[in-house]
C-alpha cells in the first residue's frame, strides 16, 4: 500500500558535520515527520516538514502526565551508496507494544515503515559515509491535550527525527565498565519495564549519575523485588558467556526491553550452535563462575552501541574482571555479523535488511 505524504522541503540546508567527530546524537538533518492523531480522524495527516521547534501549549500533558514513547533504529550506507534499515519492522512491534501499555492509539505498521522510508529518502544525503557512522532514525510520539487531569489524551504527535552518529561510547568498541546498582530500582512486574517509554529513563538516571561519579559507563539494574535478578544494563541488554553457554535474562517478567538487537543475537547464535538460555541470572551466579574461571565473557546489545562488551563489574566495593578487560571472541564475532549485514559486507540470510534507495 502506498502512502502519499506531503513534503515541504527546507529553504534553507545546514551544514553537514564531518563524519569524524559525530558522536551521539548531537547533530539533526534538515526534516522531519509529522503526523496527528485525533479521534475523529484516527491518525492523518503525514508530512515532511523542515526540522524545527513543536508549537506546543503550556499543559499540553505530554509535560505533565509523561504520556509518551520513542523508539530507536539506524539507518546504514552500503560501500556501493546505497541506504538501508535493519530490522525496521521489530521496531514498529515494539513501538505499538509501548502504544498499547501506555494507551496510545496504535499506528498502522506500514504506514510507520513508510513514513521511516520516506523522511530518510529526502534527507539521505545526511547519511554518513565512513565505516561505524550511521543516521540515527528517532520516532516518538506525544500526548498533546491542553488539559491538566489524568486520563489517556485524545490528541498526539508521532513524530520521526533524524540524527548522523559515530560510536554511542567515546572509546568504540573497548570494554566498558559496569557499576551494579542495589539502591534504586528501574522497574518491578507489572510496571512499564517493556515498554520504551521516556519515563523509565528519567527513573534510572539517579543510577546513571551514580555509576559517572564511581567512573563507571553504565549501570547494571536488578530486579525490583529481591535485588538479586540481573536485569539489564542502562541503554542495553546484557549478556553473559559461562562455561561456553551464552546466557542472557528472559523477558517472561515483563522488567526488560526487548531489544532488537538482543533478538538478532539469539538468532544468530544459534545458528552457529551456540548453546542460548533466556533465564533469571542472578549477581550471585555470575559472581560464582567468576571465582571459578568459568566468566568468559560478558557484553551489551542494543542499537545505539551494537555490541559493548563489558570488562568491568563493580559491586558493593568489588571488581570482577571480565577475559582480562579484553573483546571476548563471542562478542567480536557478534559484531562483526551484524554491523556485516547492516552496512552490506555480509549476506543477510535472515532476511532483515529494508531497502530504502536501490
Amino acid at each position: 500500500m502506498g502512502y502519499d505524504f506531503k513534503i515541504e522541503k527546507a529553504t534553507v540546508k545546514k551544514e553537514k558535520p564531518a563524519d569524524q567527530g559525530l558522536g551521539f546524537g548531537r547533530y539533526f538533518t534538515d526534516h522531519m515527520f509529522l503526523m496527528n492523531y485525533n479521534e475523529e480522524k484516527g491518525w492523518h495527516d503525514g508530512r515532511i516538514v523542515p526540522y524545527g521547534p513543536l508549537p506546543l501549549d503550556p499543559s499540553a500533558m505530554v509535560f505533565h502526565y509523561a504520556q509518551e514513547l520513542f523508539e530507536g533504529l539506524k539507518a546504514y550506507r552500503t560501500a556501493d551508496g546505497k541506504i538501508q534499515l535493519f530490522r525496521p519492522q521489530k521496531n514498529i512491534e515494539r513501538m505499538n507494544n509501548t502504544c498499547d501499555r501506555l494507551c496510545v492509539p496504535r499506528i498502522d505498521p506500514d504506514l510507520a515503515l513508510e513514513a521511516i522510508k520516506a523522511v530518510v529518502e529526502v534527507d539521505k544525503d545526511w547519511v554518513p559515509h565512513s565505516e561505524g557512522t550511521s543516521l540515527y532514525i528517532r520516532p516518538f510520539i506525544i500526548a498533546t491535550d491542553p488539559f491538566l487531569g489524568v486520563h489517556p489524551a485524545h490528541t498526539y504527535i508521532f513524530a520521526i527525527i533524524l540524527s548522523p552518529v559515530g560510536s554511542y561510547y567515546a572509546n568504540g568498541m573497548n570494554p566498558v565498565k559496569i557499576c551494579i546498582e542495589h539502591e534504586y530500582v528501574r522497574c518491578v512486574k507489572g510496571g512499564t519495564g517493556m515498554a520504551k517509554a521516556g519515563g523509565n529513563y528519567a527513573a534510572s538516571l539517579i543510577g546513571q549519575k551514580k555509576a559517572d561519579e564511581m567512573g563507571y559507563a553504565q549501570v547494571l539494574w536488578l530486579d525490583g523485588v529481591e535485588r538479586k535478578y540481573i536485569d539489564e544494563v542502562g541503554a542495553m541488554n546484557v549478556f553473559f558467556v559461562i562455561d561456553g553457554t551464552v546466557i542472557t535474562p528472559s523477558l517472561e517478567d515483563g522488567n526488560i526491553l526487548p531489544g532488537v538487537t538482543r533478538a538478532s543475537c539469539i538468532e544468530v547464535l544459534k545458528s552457529w550452535g551456540y548453546k542460548v538460555e533466556e533465564r533469571k541470572l542472578s549477581v550471585d551466579e555470575v559472581k560464582e563462575a567468576h571465582k571459578n574461571g568459568k566468566l568468559n565473557e560478558a557484553f551489551g546489545t542494543g542499537t545505539a552501541a551494537v555490541i559493548s562488551p563489558i570488562g568491568e563489574f563493580f559491586d558493593e566495593g568489588e571488581k570482577l574482571i571480565v577475559n582480562n578487560n579484553e573483546i571476548g571472541p563471542v562478542a567480536q564475532k557478534l559484531y562483526d555479523e551484524l554491523t556485516g549485514i547492516q552496512w552490506g559486507k555480509v549476506e543477510d540470510k535472515f532476511n532483515w535488511i529494508v531497502k530504502v534507495t536501490d
